[in-house]
């Protein structure tokens, strides 16, 4: 007959008792200046993902290569992640040029 009871503190532990890996704070997801290969969408979403920036790229590239996904998704990135110190995205300052006043 088993006789163990399951604690609602124990769903936070792996196996043999350990403690289960808790993820940690991504960074924010913006176009680096530096490890740019193109316009940097790979290397901001490895950033943001704690990936390594290869990774990514050999994803986008067999995207691109298996069904064509990987192009437009790194040129939506390229407009909608915004550049390293920017406070918008290549799309967001377009549109707010479009709102703007004539002169």
């Amino acid at each position: 007959m088993d006789t163990t009871t399951t604690h609602p503190q124990d769903s936070n532990r792996g196996t043999a008792g350990q403690e289960a890996h808790t993820p940690t704070r991504s960074l924010p997801l913006f176009r680096p200046v530096q490890d740019r290969m193109v316009a940097g969408v790979a290397a901001g979403v490895a950033r943001c993902l704690g990936a390594d920036v290869t990774v990514v790229r050999i994803i986008l590239a067999l995207l691109a290569l298996v069904g064509g996904a990987g192009v437009p998704i790194y040129l939506a990135g390229w407009l909608l992640i915004p550049d390293e110190g920017a406070t918008q995205s290549i799309a967001g300052e377009f549109i707010q040029s479009l709102s703007a006043p004539s002169r």
